[in-house]
């Protein structure tokens, strides 16, 4: 069989599926001698020592085996106590299924409530792996172009509720917001809610950047306005929070009444998240508070170092994002941002991820990723400041 006869025979929904835009960059300038790495959406620092220290112990006891489906009895504990802290009032651990990672929590949330012939409606510009694992699933991506002004990035909820047809089954929400930083408002959260309520639509929210948001210490959340038995599957990871992308450990959190369809599907994808990552975030929900205080201020400082500079070259354009822990800029006769992201590889040492990976209406913007050293990003602002002057 040749290599294009074995391609052609695949189902279209996995021959077809997309290259990431970001990865593409990624792999040109992965091995650059100094270039600094703002590309992919995490930290430069470490996991800290008491996560890894318990799943470390927790290997030493010999826990390599199978375990819960749902995650062990103490992670999905520590997540109804970290939520109750968060949110303020109590939570079920029955409501929290554990995952590896948030990418198959996204996988799993979708393959519930759309497939064959199905729409999904998302805003975008978004996170392109939401897009990818609803059309792998063979549903439809509707995308909703966010607005972009002299208010920064803006909804209009008429026009996301105008996407909605007859073969909608979700909407799609990330807030905060990547790779925009918009946040959505505690009235905005009411609004879609009341949407998907009289329709009977589900909602799939990702909230993984809640807690960096820089006027408070978390963002709105549809926790603050949906009922215990709404139709909300929220998706979230322990990667950014406690500096954990590598571990992939992430989690589903929806009524009990769906355990053993969760269930279910976590055995026909991963058949369970190794049992040792689990103790390490079980210590990340424990312990990590301080940490996640520590990671927000250096994302605060971090953020006024590169959007101040850049506002200074006059060539750029782009408004303080309102969470997460990404500018997101346009540069004025830079349109073509995929040839930019290589450039600026090549010429400035700096990688960025190009604004069209992230889908309608990311044309013409570049994503950096400023979660690192503050003083790694003053440098990683000046190099860019200097490529642009020239």
């Amino acid at each position: 069989m040749s290599d294009h006869s074995a391609l052609h025979s695949l189902r279209p929904e996995a021959s077809e599926a997309p290259e990431s835009g970001i990865v593409e960059v990624f792999n040109y300038g992965r091995d650059r001698a100094g270039l600094i790495p703002l590309w992919v959406g995490e930290g430069d620092l470490p996991t800290p020592a008491f996560i890894s220290e318990a799943a470390q112990a927790a290997l030493k006891a010999g826990e390599t085996f199978y375990t819960h489906q749902r995650g062990i009895p103490e992670l999905r504990q520590a997540l109804a106590d970290y939520h109750a802290r968060l949110y303020g009032r109590p939570f079920n651990p029955e409501r929290f299924f554990v995952t590896s990672g948030g990418m198959p929590a996204i996988q799993i949330a979708l393959r519930m409530v759309a497939g064959q012939g199905d729409e999904v409606v998302v805003p975008t510009p978004a996170w392109p792996n939401f897009a990818a694992a609803a059309e792998i699933g063979a549903a439809r991506v509707v995308e909703v172009p966010l607005t972009y002004g002299n208010a920064g990035w803006t909804l209009d909820l008429d026009r996301y509720f105008d996407a909605v047809t007859p073969r909608t089954k979700a909407l799609f929400l990330n807030s905060p917001c990547n790779p925009t930083g918009w946040t959505a408002t505690r009235d905005e959260l009411q609004a879609i809610l009341d949407f998907a309520r009289a329709r009977g639509l589900w909602i799939v929210s990702d909230e993984v950047y809640t807690r960096f948001f820089y006027e408070g210490i978390r963002s709105p959340s549809f926790y603050d306005v949906a009922g215990p038995d709404d139709r909300i599957l929220f998706v979230n990871t322990m990667s950014k929070n406690w500096a954990m992308t590598g571990w992939r450990v992430g989690w589903i959190a929806a009524p009990p009444a769906l355990g053993q369809v969760i269930e279910n599907l976590v055995q026909y994808s991963s058949s369970g998240t190794p049992k040792f990552l689990q103790r390490g975030a079980v210590a990340a929900l424990e312990q990590g508070d301080a940490f996640i205080d520590f990671q927000r201020q250096r994302a605060t400082e971090a953020r006024e170092i590169v959007c101040s500079g850049l506002e200074r070259t006059g060539r750029v354009r782009l408004v303080r994002p309102a969470g997460a822990f990404y500018a997101f800029f346009a540069v004025d006769g830079e349109p073509d941002t995929r040839a930019l992201a290589l450039k600026l590889v090549d010429e400035a040492g700096v990688g960025l991820a190009p604004g069209g990976a992230f889908g309608a209406g990311g044309d013409g913007f570049m994503r950096l990723c400023y979660l690192r050293d503050p003083e790694q990003i003053r440098e990683a602002t000046s190099r860019l400041a200097g490529w642009l002057a020239k």
